[in-house]
Formats: C-alpha cells, structure tokens, sequence
C-alpha cells in the first residue's frame, strides 16, 4: 500500500494525515518511517504483524518534547514490500536496516527504545551491538532471548510457520492479522474500523510476504536462520542491564505470557515494571490511557544515567 485505500478507515484517514512520514532508499528499497519531534531520541520498534500505526499515540504524547522515530519494517506499513529475491527476510536483515536508518538520521547515542513483538528482537540485537548508544528501554509484550524452558510454542504459531497451509492462511486469507487484530486487545477489543487499518498494509498475497515470513523466522531450535543471532544477543543482555528500563505488560498476551516477564525480571530485576491484567498482546492499544503516561512519566524522571556512563558500568 503506497496511497489511501478507496475504503480506508477512519482512523487509518487520520494517522497518515497527521503522520505522513518520510522515505529512506536502502538498496533500492524504500523504507518508510515516521520521525516527528525534537529533542532526547525516542526509537521505537514494531513487531508482526503491526507497523508504525501501533505506535500513533505515543508519538502524539512524546512528540512535543522527544524526537520520536518509528520505522516500517520492510514489507511492511507503508514500506516496499519485494519479493524474496530482492529481499532476505531474516532477523539479521531487520537489525542492519534499522541500523542503517539510524546511522542515516544521525542518531548514535542517548537513544530509549521502545519495543514490542518481533522489535524486541529486533531493538535488542541493534542494542547488543551498540549498548553505548541506548540510554533508556521500555518494554512491551516481546522478548530478546529464546523462548523460556516452560513455554510450549502455540499450535496456531506452528500451523502459521507451513509453506502450505500456512501461506493459505497468512497470505492468502490474511488470516494472521486480521485474527491478531481481533484478539490482541482483551480489554477494549478493536471496533472493525480500528482492524481495518491494522490490516490495511496488507491487502494482498504479495503484500503478505512479510507478515508470513516472520513468524517463519521465529527461531525454535539450533540450526534455525536466527537461532545463532539470538543466543548472542542474549549472551549480551547483561550489557545493558544498567540501562534503565520500563516493562508494560499484558497479561493476557496470548503468546508472550508470564512466562516471558519472569525472564525479563529475572534478567532485570531493576527494572520498573507495570502489569496490566486484563489487557492483551497490543498492550499499547489496550491500555493507552494508563500506559502511555506511565511511559512518559518513566522518560521525563530525572537521574538517567548518560549512555557512556551506562557503557562504564557495563564493562565493568
């Protein structure tokens, strides 16, 4: 999707109005993102199968007083979305392009990230390779290690991963995020209107690519594309452990559970962090009025440590 659909919802009419964004070329691939604001840099990073949209309202809250950046991964929102063969869609590709647009905007240093889904991953691994640069993180629904010992992987997941079946679903049905957008918020579930423009992006087999892809890439076991990537980054996790950290988290994730916060805490336990119990995977969505204040309380707190001091205390 490049332009406004004929049927577009309301609220996708109001976010690209309001939010038209910007174009970076990377290898003859357009990447789109939004970068609104001035000031300490905000990053924030979006998983499968959301996009920029995720993060409207926190933009809106930070924007006046923080430069907010939020890119669209290839293939997807309002980015290129090739075709394999122009494209590898792997885990590594994610972190070198975000990599890549932040060097481009000239952001290395005093950087809070914000993550959710697969951009924990994603913001995690960039992190892993630069903790001197990252300042604050706040933490939603995600992970940046292997699936814990004691969580089994969802059937559904599994059955989404086929190239058969799987691709019929995903790409063909558009099953992943039409149905992700129908159960990620248990408290306030999304009126139609609000699961349109969730799903807008992709509206086509081709368009899909991504979405399906993803959860293709989610690494289970040694040998997969990504596991290798991911036991780094965890093995690096400690690096930033004196960086000060937010987790908003809803309870009734359907993927990631409690299960998942107990490592966060475990691997954190400085962290500050804020259950929500009856909100869902898009916690942001589900819980913007309580969440989105508590992250701007957490970002204007006084006493955060400078990324080099950050850096210090982590080598040492």
């Amino acid at each position: 999707m490049t332009e406004l659909p004929r049927n577009a919802s309301p609220e996708l009419r109001r976010f690209l109005a309001a939010h038209p964004g910007r174009d970076l070329d990377l290898d003859g691939l357009r990447r789109h993102y939004l970068d609104e604001g001035e000031g300490r840099p905000v990053v924030m990073v979006h998983g499968n199968p959301t996009w920029s949209f995720y993060y409207r309202r926190l933009v809106e809250a930070l924007s006046p007083s923080h430069r907010t950046i939020v890119p669209d991964h290839v293939g997807c929102g309002l980015s290129d979305k090739p075709g394999d063969a122009k494209y590898r869609y792997t885990l590594e590709s994610r972190v070198d392009d975000l990599e890549r647009l932040l060097d481009h905007l000239g952001v290395d240093g005093d950087v809070t990230l914000v993550v959710h889904d697969w951009g924990g991953m994603i913001g995690a691994a960039y992190a892993a390779r630069h903790p001197e640069r990252i300042a604050r993180m706040v933490v939603l629904n995600t992970a940046a290690f292997h699936m814990p010992g004691e969580k089994r992987f969802p059937a559904t997941l599994g059955l989404c991963r086929s190239p058969g079946l799987g691709a019929l679903l995903v790409r063909g049905l558009n099953g992943f995020a039409r149905g992700t957008a129908s159960i990620g918020c248990t408290r306030n579930p999304m009126p139609k209107s609000l699961r349109e423009a969730y799903a807008a992006p992709y509206d086509s087999w081709a368009n899909r690519i991504a979405v399906h892809r993803f959860v293709q890439d989610i690494p289970l076991r040694p040998g997969d594309r990504a596991y290798d990537l991911v036991s780094w980054v965890e093995g690096r996790l400690h690096l930033l452990r004196p960086v000060p950290m937010f987790i908003g988290w809803g309870m009734k994730d359907f993927v990631f559970d409690d299960s998942f916060l107990k490592e966060w805490e475990r691997r954190f336990p400085d962290a500050v962090v804020r259950r929500y119990p009856e909100a869902g995977h898009y916690v942001l969505e589900d819980e913007a009025e309580r969440l989105i204040p508590e992250i701007k309380n957490f970002l204007d707190a006084p006493g955060s440590p400078s990324p080099a001091a950050s850096a210090r205390s982590a080598e040492g």
